[in-house]
């Protein structure tokens, strides 16, 4: 954890302060809790030392969050690879909430790294820039839900990443019908390619549309084996 400064006020807690039988405890507390109130957890556990990492194929979890705490940090990895839709949607979405987005580039490359070296270029765009990111905080949230893929069927509510820092799934225990509800009854913004047949949305060299009734998530490496960047990997 970095020093408190006198205009950035500490955390409450830190990372280490939570055992992993503590952990597993609120993990089970936060299922029959809802995601404003587990947002408000984290916010007031670990004030400026939380952001929330966004996708950007819709801003669900972003209006709860921002409903919390309108100041909140969101992170957006922009890997040099994303469809032109979803960089206008990340425009959009700033613009609609007056977001406090932080904006991880990529630099440009000398060779598409996709081409060159296909198998670590997730690595490469996504998780180096996730890591910098985190660098000095102490919890990060995201929209990881369980009814996303095989992967992510056990992913808790709250635990702790690779990094040690704590990581919180506000909707992992939604289900998609519980997502177009929210959506639908809020009017929140969403990146048009998830009306194109796009369910899961991430670099346009890696993501194609799936076919109704196919698993959200296998137009992500299509006819590859991998079937996550890494991001959430725990």
């Amino acid at each position: 954890m970095p020093e408190t400064s006198l205009s950035l006020p500490a955390a409450r807690f830190t990372p280490a302060e939570f055992t992993d039988e503590e952990l597993a405890d609120l993990n089970s507390d936060f299922e029959r809790l809802s995601a404003s109130k587990i947002i408000q957890w984290a916010v007031d556990s670990f004030g400026p030392y939380l952001s929330l990492a966004a996708s950007m194929a819709d801003a669900l979890v972003i209006d709860i969050a921002t409903k919390v705490d309108p100041a909140i940090e969101v992170v957006f990895i922009d890997t040099g690879y994303h469809f032109p839709e979803t960089l206008e949607t990340v425009e959009r979405i700033r613009r609609h909430y007056g977001l406090n987005l932080r904006m991880m580039t990529v630099a440009p490359h000398a060779e598409e790294l996709w081409i060159a070296d296909p198998e670590n270029c997730c690595s490469a765009v996504k998780v180096g820039q996730l890591d910098r990111a985190l660098n000095g905080k102490a919890a990060w949230m995201s929209g990881l839900r369980r009814d996303e893929a095989p992967s992510r069927a056990g992913a808790p509510i709250v635990g702790r990443d690779p990094r040690g820092l704590i990581k919180v799934n506000p909707i992992a225990n939604w289900t998609q019908l519980d997502c177009d509800g929210y959506l639908a009854d809020h009017d929140i913004p969403h990146n048009p390619l998830l009306d194109q047949g796009y369910p899961s949305i991430g670099c346009w060299p890696c993501t194609k549309p799936v076919a109704d009734g196919e698993d959200p998530r296998s137009g992500r490496w299509a006819g590859k084996d991998k079937t996550e960047c890494g991001l959430h990997l725990s």
